[in-house]
């Protein structure tokens, strides 16, 4: 089944609102955005613009992007790492080694009228599809280009990890070895970034009519996240190294804990109120209250609660390793402590899904290759209305429609082989008319 922009059919099952309400979860409908990209950033951006209403289009080699088959893999080998970040996208497959190919292509990004020319990569490998390239044929062409960094040299999130202090800071404090997070923590803020940075464009060419390129590179993503978080400014300015403190929090009190039948909790005090509420929930108050007197601490000050986190986290640690989780869960929900439980992925997942079924932001997809799961919509809740998840595209599942309804092109005009047949592309210009 083809899936126009804007065609939920089949896709995800809960309950809509009318369509004025739909309409409010959907800002950005009306644009048209062409997105050639792979793995984790880019494509991230492009379903971010997409679950607000933009009509994406992907661009994929013959037989499918590289990332097509990147674990996890369904039974059917389908990727499910694809199908989440691609939910809700139009795909065209498009042999990008040819000249036609990448003309195809180009046409599509200066073509669409108001709506389109606009852009969004992390590759600058074909001459045909550069800004400066694309920009002679529409002026205004909006271009976001991810790079690894800023002089456009490569790098991957676990390599900008590596260089950017963070795994020297991340693990068990007894730790001799860099800790990389698993979470691509780099690729997800850059893809945000990049979304950032086509939305102000797209901004500045409504209120100017000027077109510009916008670069994000995922190294000073990572380097402006620990510039912003005070690191970079420590380190200048501080003789003494930020530690590794394991699952303490920095700067405040919070550790977990295990309750006596194994139960394992994050607890976090970051007010004056957290902490003594969570003091009158273990019944600690007293003790602690010793405890300052004799340091001469005042631990309502989030500053010494953590220069004394060891201390303080014995002596919460020894009461909760002598109650049941029941019990402590009793005590915590009397207050407002910040607490929870620790799950696994197949802890939310488990009884049917239930924990997932019950949350608001998920609604069961059914994706081709895949079948029936509960993924996630749009976390931006606009005017109380979020978008639904839609399946993600097979392989050049919209290459027709979209080269017809696009560029007016039929298949015989793009399928017959080069070798022995010139086929002459229609010209577009950048009001989306052929000439």
């Amino acid at each position: 089944m083809s899936h126009g922009p804007g065609d939920t059919t089949g896709d995800a099952t809960r309950h809509t609102t009318g369509d004025a309400m739909s309409l409010r979860s959907q800002p950005l409908r009306g644009m048209r955005i062409i997105e050639i990209s792979s793995y984790v950033a880019t494509p991230l951006s492009g379903l971010t613009l997409a679950q607000l209403g933009a009509d994406v289009i992907r661009i994929e080699p013959v037989g499918g992007a590289p990332d097509r088959t990147r674990l996890p893999l369904a039974d059917s080998g389908t990727s499910l790492y694809w199908s989440g970040l691609n939910k809700g996208k139009r795909a065209i497959e498009v042999d990008l080694r040819s000249e036609r190919g990448r003309r195809l292509v180009a046409d599509l990004i200066v073509g669409g009228g108001r709506r389109g020319g606009i852009v969004i990569s992390n590759s600058e490998r074909d001459p045909d599809l550069t800004y400066e390239t694309l920009r002679a044929r529409r002026p205004d062409l909006i271009h976001v280009l991810l790079t690894g960094r800023r002089d456009g040299g490569t790098a991957v999130d676990y390599t900008v990890q590596a260089a950017t202090g963070f795994p020297l800071v991340t693990g068990p404090e007894d730790a001799a070895r860099p800790v990389n997070h698993l979470l691509p923590a780099w690729d997800i803020a850059a893809g945000l970034y990049l979304t950032t940075g086509l939305l102000a464009a797209e901004r500045h060419r409504l209120l100017t009519g000027e077109g510009q390129q916008v670069r994000v590179a995922l190294e000073d993503v990572a380097l402006a996240t620990a510039g912003n978080l005070g690191y970079l400014a420590e380190a200048q300015l501080s003789s003494t190294p930020r530690e590794r403190i394991g699952n303490y929090v920095y700067g405040t009190f919070g550790r977990d804990f295990t309750t006596a039948d194994g139960e394992r909790l994050m607890i976090v005090t970051l007010t004056p109120r957290h902490w003594r509420d969570l003091l009158t929930a273990t019944g600690l108050t007293e003790t602690v209250s010793a405890l300052a007197s004799a340091l001469g601490a005042d631990f309502d000050d989030e500053r010494e609660r953590y220069r004394h986190r060891t201390l303080l986290g014995d002596l919460l640690a020894s009461w909760f390793e002598t109650r049941a989780f029941s019990e402590a869960e009793a005590a915590l929900r009397t207050t407002r402590v910040l607490w929870s439980t620790y799950r696994s992925f197949s802890d939310l997942a488990a009884d049917g899904a239930r924990l997932l079924r019950e949350n608001p932001l998920m609604a069961e997809v059914r994706q081709p290759g895949v079948g029936a799961y509960w993924a996630p919509g749009s976390p931006v809740v606009m005017a109380g209305e979020q978008s639904l998840p839609k399946a993600s595209p097979g392989v050049g599942e919209h290459t027709d429609e979209v080269l017809r309804t696009e560029l007016g092109l039929l298949p015989d005009e793009y399928t017959t082989p080069e070798p022995t047949t010139t086929v002459r592309m229609k010209e577009i210009d950048h009001h989306g008319a052929t000439r």
